[in-house]
């Protein structure tokens, strides 16, 4: 299809494994993707998603032995 590639395509692309392609395309991390049948189209100018923190690693806690 003109102006999509497919995940295998994107996985090149953004040096990540097609896997890890298929899950951002199934919780809707890249704009614009479609699933065509059994398999998700991407448009060709997407970029890759950016990582996002949920939150700040905080100290590790304390098991109770340790003191």
């Amino acid at each position: 299809m003109f102006g999509y590639m497919s995940v295998k395509e994107a996985a090149e692309k953004w040096e990540i494994s097609e896997r890890q392609v298929q899950k951002l395309c199934a919780v809707g991390r890249i704009y614009g993707v479609e699933r065509f049948a059994n398999s998700w189209v991407i448009p060709t100018d997407e970029s890759k998603p950016t990582r996002t923190a949920k939150s700040k690693p905080g100290p590790k806690p304390k098991r109770r032995n340790e003191e």
